[in-house]
């Protein structure tokens, strides 16, 4: 009985870790879906759901760094791989308050979770 259940714990914590984005080899490309957030109202307001695309972009254009909040509540740093690295809002503020799929390569270090993004769309 012992092998047995040392099998399925295997199966099982090898399942988990692969669901993780902590687990994510480093530079590994991934597709996430989210919605844009500014990052201040993300951690500082509490909120579940972006206020307004009128607000993130007034957050955006005052320097605030947009992110983008997965499904399953992952908070994505979109970063540039490029040195001197630009930011990125640049690139999110059209998507401010709408849900998108990002593909690019992820990062994770210390609890925090980066991503080098290839592309970005709205979607529904």
């Amino acid at each position: 009985m012992t092998k047995q259940f040392g099998k399925y714990f295997l199966l099982a914590s090898a399942l988990l870790l692969t669901l993780n984005p902590a687990t994510l080899a480093q530079g590994k490309k991934a597709t996430i879906i989210g919605h844009v957030y500014d990052s201040a109202c993300y951690y500082t307001k509490n909120i579940s759901k972006p206020i307004s695309h009128e607000c993130a972009m007034e957050c955006a254009a005052a320097g605030s760094p947009l992110v983008i909040v997965a499904e399953d509540g992952t908070v994505y740093l979109p970063v540039d791989k490029k040195m001197p690295a630009l930011g990125q809002n640049y690139r999110l503020a059209k998507f401010g308050g709408l849900k998108v799929k990002a593909t690019g390569e992820v990062y994770v270090r210390k609890g925090s979770t980066a991503i080098v993004l290839e592309t970005i769309e709205e979607t529904k």
